[in-house]
């Protein structure tokens, strides 16, 4: 049969500080929440207890593991009376520990893997949704409005979103007693442990129907479709989101919903490139009219308007007309339109132009 003594690892005149020391190292060590051996770690267990403690240590030292160990009695011991120990306040003539700055709590969260598992009400947001609307540049212009239709949890009318029925009233709930969260106990190797959760019946509410609503069985939500007017604000960028809180799914029982994400996209324009809020476009000139300068006519996304070619102007030099692109995002200042000019050569003039050409050649 095993040495108690061999079973910490220390040696019988060991102190105190030296046995609890071994025993934190080895419990932590075999606990079987962390994959240790149950049977190793009952027997550490057993030791510590009667290593720890005067007049225990005594007797084993006399009469050997065969004396009547009575903290061993049933397996185990109750958490109220190892408390005790723990804080120091045992009147049983139990050993009282000084554990310094070892956080006692630490050894319990350690082997019984968490605190309490009540953390108040529960809620079910509902589901957050997102879709996707495609515009055109000229509708980034001034802004639009999109018409949808969503397959979605919306709230029950019938009940308001609550899950009661109509008339009826809401009772305690008879699980938990009104507390929103139930007490159990659970029997270890080191005794009983008290573990306190939500409530399920209530979800941590303390209160539930006398009867259900019968539009939507309790939910206070239903699968429906709704239709909503989407607000597109001028100068949006192409994949900006726009989001809409509470826009989403219902919640259950009355719980927030959850929120929309519109995903953006801008459509690409037959003459106008978009730089932020700046457009750029492309327009061809002759050799005339960029020697000589000109006014010309070129669109805009609202109209036409007049464009001044400066005289002598090369081909890819651009012009601005300022003011004429997009709104910046949530600003009523706007970009400008960028006309790069593109000077072309005719392959074929006739014979006075090019007699005037000739001539034009020998005055340059």
């Amino acid at each position: 049969m095993k040495d108690y003594y061999e079973i910490l690892g220390v040696s019988r005149d060991a102190t105190k500080e030296e046995i609890k020391t071994a025993f934190r190292r080895l419990a932590h060590k075999h606990h079987p929440d962390k994959g240790g051996d149950e049977a190793k770690f009952k027997e550490i267990n057993e030791a510590y207890q009667v290593l720890s403690n005067d007049e225990k240590r005594a007797q084993y030292n006399q009469f050997g593991r065969t004396f009547d160990n009575a903290g061993q009695q049933g397996g185990g011991f109750d958490f109220s009376g190892f408390s005790d120990y723990f804080s120091g306040a045992n009147q049983s003539g139990g050993v009282k520990f000084d554990f310094g700055n070892f956080d006692v709590g630490d050894i319990f969260s350690d082997f019984f893997g968490g605190r309490s598992g009540y953390s108040g009400p529960t809620h079910t947001k509902g589901e957050d949704m997102e879709i996707r609307i495609d515009i055109d540049l000229e509708e980034v212009l001034h802004g639009t409005e999109r018409e949808i239709t969503l397959n979605k949890f919306i709230g029950c009318d019938k009940c308001s979103g609550s899950g009661v029925e109509p008339g009826t009233r809401v009772k305690t709930c008879d699980e938990c007693q009104g507390k929103g969260q139930v007490t159990t106990i659970q029997r270890t190797i080191l005794g009983n442990f008290k573990q306190v959760r939500t409530c399920l019946k209530c979800r941590g509410k303390g209160k539930i129907p006398e009867r259900y609503c019968s539009g939507c069985k309790g939910q206070g939500r239903i699968k429906d479709r709704e239709t909503l007017i989407i607000k597109i604000p001028a100068g949006i960028e192409d994949g900006q989101v726009i989001k809409l809180t509470g826009k989403g799914g219902a919640g259950k029982e009355g719980d927030a919903s959850g929120d929309l994400y519109v995903v953006v996209g801008v459509k690409e324009h037959r003459l106008f490139k978009r730089f932020g809020a700046n457009l750029v476009m492309e327009q061809t000139i002759n050799f005339t009219q960029a020697a000589l300068g000109d006014k010309i006519e070129v669109p805009t996304l609202e109209n036409e308007v007049v464009l001044r070619i400066p005289q002598g102007i090369e081909s890819g030099q651009v012009v601005a007309l300022e003011g004429k692109g997009l709104p910046h995002f949530n600003q009523t200042r706007r970009g400008d339109i960028l006309v790069k000019i593109k000077v072309t050569t005719p392959r074929k003039i006739s014979h006075r132009a090019k007699e005037l050409l000739e001539q034009l050649r020998s005055e340059l």
